[in-house]
């Protein structure tokens, strides 16, 4: 149990012998399970733990941890080398991808067509992944800080990733970190996140006071938020394969 990555069933009693990857942690305090975009299961695990405490965890957590797999897994899996099109529910947006093969250039936007120069499939997806980064912050960076000031919060920076297994984060410097993906989700979950990250920039929990305030900036959080749990469906495979 003390090399990281070690491979083991995850669920024993399925003929699909699904598996999971246990990580030793020096910083973790007790087990936890991770289910990463596409439907991996990480389980961080304390030094100290043997397998069979794993084990044990794994079963008290399996239905738990069935249903994020469904819900982590792309409703449409990665069919074509490159995407033909890609949409962005927020902000109502297509792009017609042409895909030039050849010398790597960055993809450039010109009107609805995004034009990518790569010399194979995998190129093409890595160079997209790229664009979509700056397609991100470039949209939801100014939506943010427009709602923040709205409301008079002070955002020290924002930064946009492709984060595996959160939506958003807020630090104690007051930087925002989005996921690139909420492109693909619709406006109003989108604003909602927003509002949840704002809220923790005077709430650093998730206490009584902190969905008080966050019941303030979204009235109708609850079904926004359960939207969002769900919305890694709506990513598609090539923005997180591997």
């Amino acid at each position: 149990m003390n090399q990281p990555g070690m491979q083991l069933s995850l669920f024993e009693s399925r003929p699909s012998r699904e598996a999971f990857v246990v990580r030793v942690s020096a910083r973790a305090r007790r087990l936890t399970a991770r289910v990463h975009v596409g439907g991996r299961v990480e389980i961080v695990v304390p030094r100290g733990i043997g397998p069979a405490a794993v084990r044990d965890f794994v079963r008290r957590s399996s239905e738990w941890i069935e249903r994020k797999v469904a819900a982590m897994r792309p409703s449409v899996a990665l069919e074509e080398p490159v995407p033909q099109e890609i949409r962005f529910a927020f902000g109502d947006e297509r792009f017609t991808v042409d895909w030039r093969r050849g010398p790597a250039r960055t993809p450039r936007e010109d009107g609805a067509r995004l034009i990518v120069g790569a010399a194979d499939a995998s190129s093409a997806r890595r160079l997209l992944r790229r664009w979509l980064k700056r397609a991100a912050h470039a949209r939801l960076g100014p939506a943010l800080l427009g709602l923040a000031a709205q409301h008079r919060f002070e955002v020290a920076r924002v930064a946009v990733r492709c984060q595996r297994t959160r939506w958003g984060s807020c630090s104690t410097r007051g930087t925002i970190s989005l996921n690139a993906s909420l492109l693909f989700l619709r406006e109003p979950v989108v604003r909602y996140l927003f509002a949840h990250e704002l809220a923790h920039l005077q709430q650093m929990n998730h206490s009584r006071r902190f969905w008080r305030l966050v019941e303030s900036l979204e009235p109708d959080y609850r079904s926004l938020d359960r939207e969002l749990l769900a919305g890694w469906r709506r990513v598609p495979a090539w923005v997180h394969e591997g």
